[in-house]
């Protein structure tokens, strides 16, 4: 079962950095074109939930599902991920993260060290978060410029409030994330170094979203994420949230 949380972690925390940054007084004029690129600063102040739908495979584990990521401002989170037969859910409802355990079928509260880290993604994947970092104590700082196989990217590194970093990889013409360095947890439960690639951006209701995700483990190629359907303002209720009893 560990293998099936770390990975639900993933997903969780892959989704949310696609779209997060946080921000610093010597990186506003990047971070105002980012906004800009992405759709504009009064889209997504006006998009108050979201909901994405896709496939995904996963190359270590040689095994392929689907999943659904529902998401309310400012913290609120829910994961489907169907695979192997098995549904599996983790959930955030602001304060409590809950998952049904596939096996018994209830639901149960998550490991506390788990949980702090689904409280962080499920917060810096809203776009409050990311339109105001200083609300929730993230901070952004450029450093410069990176050169990728001849090409110019923006190099945005990116803390948390409880200190984790990302470093992102933001392309100098457009404006959109092309790469992200950090660390996540592997199928053992072991942090390991973690490469996020994002491509075939698409507008979404006015908003561009990568349709393609992979990730690399420790250098390995560990998992793709294909994005097929992307919703926003859809009227998420506050109880598909909340652990049921």
């Amino acid at each position: 079962m560990r293998r099936f949380f770390s990975f639900c972690l993933l997903c969780f925390f892959v989704l949310g950095i696609t779209i997060s940054f946080a921000v610093s007084q010597e990186a506003d004029e990047i971070l105002e074109k980012i906004i800009e690129a992405q759709g504009g600063r009064k889209l997504l102040e006006s998009i108050k939930d979201s909901t994405f739908s896709g496939s995904l495979e996963m190359i270590q584990m040689g095994m392929s599902g689907s999943m659904t990521l529902y998401h309310k401002e400012p913290n609120k989170m829910r994961q489907n991920i169907e695979i192997m037969g098995m549904m599996i859910t983790i959930a955030c409802d602001g304060e409590i993260v809950w998952m049904v355990n596939p096996q018994t079928g209830s639901a149960e509260e998550m490991p506390e060290k788990m949980a702090e880290d689904i409280k962080r993604q499920a917060l810096s994947f809203g776009n409050d978060s990311f339109l105001n970092p200083e609300k929730y104590g993230i901070t952004f700082v450029h450093k410069g410029k990176a050169a990728i196989e001849g090409k110019d990217y923006f190099v945005l590194e990116q803390t948390f409030s409880d200190g984790h970093k990302a470093t992102n990889y933001i392309d100098a013409q457009t404006y959109l994330i092309y790469k992200i360095d950090t660390t996540s947890l592997d199928q053992m439960g072991i942090e390991v170094e973690t490469e996020t690639f994002m491509s075939d951006y698409k507008k979404i209701e006015g908003m561009m979203f990568p349709q393609s995700i992979t990730v690399f483990q420790d250098g390995e190629e560990y998992m793709i994420m294909s994005v097929t359907e992307v919703n926003f303002n859809s009227g998420l209720e506050d109880s598909l949230f909340k652990m049921s009893d």
